[in-house]
């Protein structure tokens, strides 16, 4: 996941991971434009990650298709959720 973040210019700014016994991992990579996290189960084969940003200064489809080239994926699946945009800061 670093090597995928570090590969399309996401800035990463701390990591955690938590490794399972006997398998998987669940971790969180805080980039400066938001974060990168994955959990996976691979007694099922199977990996879900989140690629959050609030800029532009990568593309996140590239980010993806690095890390799922990286997991070595059959068969991944991509989606775009847009989460808003917040247009102006809250002020006091």
């Amino acid at each position: 996941m670093l090597t995928a973040a570090n590969d399309v210019g996401a800035t990463v700014v701390g990591e955690s991971f938590h490794h399972f016994s006997p398998q998987g991992v669940t971790g969180i990579l805080a980039i400066a434009e938001s974060h990168i996290s994955i959990h996976t189960w691979p007694e099922y084969g199977y990996a879900a990650a989140d690629i959050f940003t609030c800029g532009s200064s990568f593309s996140v489809t590239d980010a993806a298709r690095r890390l799922a080239e990286q997991l070595e994926c059959r068969d991944a699946e991509f989606k775009e959720i847009e989460r808003g945009l917040v247009a102006q800061p809250v002020t006091g």
